[in-house]
């Protein structure tokens, strides 16, 4: 059992904040995970309207996961290079973007694929992040990939200092390759990755569910061949999510060695606007949350709504500011493609075009 934080205390000696059964998230903490979780969402639900409206084209994202993800961002050890922790995402993890301090008006750019997009200059489906600074790894829409890709950096800091490899991918992805490269060159004998492989289960791929093509419940029984440890969490609930990711990098950081992470969690929306994103009616992790909060008197009805209130004014702005911002240029197309080169006469900043 991981040591609890420092609680408050009431005048009657109860602490304060909301139990999933013997763990416990205080007060304040409980807020800050809530708040992130709203505001997440509300930016997706704003983009899905934009998909819809022509301020956008297509939208893809993770509405239903907030709970996972937003207790992830908060735990990561952010920066930039093998000393912290490297995110190799897919795109459903705007929340964990959220959580690390992406504003809104970030998200809501690349939805509009504008020139101002800090992450890809418009050129990218939305939720497809990268941030170097925060070793943020770009987001690919081939599925799975990124978990080929992990390796890699972790075989980076199992030389330097404690960060840990996280990747991330959906239940349907694990029945690609990629997702088993992973686990082969985390788990080699002596040469064991500090490598956390979550996947985020929503039990459903596009259009197929995880039923009718895995032979097997969950994701992380395909780590025992491998000999590597993992373990399910309900990814809905923010108290029993934080404590596992806890568990979890913490044991990544400690053995360096690879663990396998399984959040099941809900599909709100379609899985994109080209499957019309229609409710799903599943289990509503933020509307529960939001009845644990008041149930045990960590907040009032008052404030939820005054955060849903603030949420949506903050995502509307977004789409208001995105909306006055330019478009590339067709003359950009040829930009941005390498990185500026010192040693490079030819193109000595960047590359445009062939001499």
């Amino acid at each position: 059992m991981p040591k609890k934080n420092s609680m408050p205390v009431t005048e009657r000696g109860v602490q304060e904040g909301v139990h999933s059964g013997e763990e416990f998230l205080a007060a304040e903490r409980c807020r800050v995970i809530h708040r992130i979780m709203v505001r997440s969402r509300v930016m997706e639900e704003r983009m899905i309207k934009m998909s819809k409206s022509g301020e956008g084209f297509f939208w893809i994202g993770g509405p239903g996961e907030e709970a996972f993800n937003a207790c992830l961002g908060l735990q990561v050890k952010k920066g930039q290079g093998p000393a912290f922790d490297y995110l190799h995402l897919h795109y459903r993890n705007s929340a964990t973007m959220v959580a690390m301090g992406m504003d809104l008006l970030d998200g809501i750019r690349q939805m509009g694929m504008t020139f101002s997009d800090p992450f890809s200059v418009g050129r990218n489906f939305p939720s497809h992040f990268s941030r170097k600074a925060w070793n943020v790894v770009p987001v690919s829409s081939v599925i799975e990939v990124q978990f080929a890709m992990a390796p890699g950096t972790a075989l980076m800091q199992k030389r330097h200092g404690d960060g840990v490899t996280i990747v991330i991918g959906g239940d349907a992805g694990t029945a690609e390759g990629d997702f088993t490269s992973c686990l082969l060159w985390s788990s080699r004998p002596g040469n064991e990755l500090p490598v956390l492989a979550i996947t985020m289960n929503n039990r459903w791929g596009i259009s197929t569910s995880h039923a009718s093509q895995h032979s097997c419940e969950h994701s992380i029984e395909r780590g025992k061949a491998f000999g590597i440890l993992g373990e399910v969490v309900d990814g809905n609930d923010p108290v029993a999510s934080w404590y596992a990711i806890e568990r979890a990098l913490r044991y990544c950081r400690s053995t360096r060695q690879p663990f396998m992470l399984e959040a099941m969690v809900a599909r709100l929306y379609g899985h994109s606007s080209s499957s019309g994103a229609p409710h799903s009616g599943e289990s509503d992790c933020i509307t529960a949350f939001e009845e644990r909060m008041l149930a045990a008197n960590v907040i009032d009805q008052v404030t939820i709504d005054h955060i849903h209130e603030e949420a949506h004014a903050e995502a509307d702005a977004a789409v208001e500011q995105a909306m006055k911002e330019p478009k590339p240029r067709p003359e950009d197309v040829e930009r941005f493609t390498y990185a500026p080169s010192p040693v490079d006469p030819v193109y000595p900043e960047d590359f445009t075009g062939l001499p």
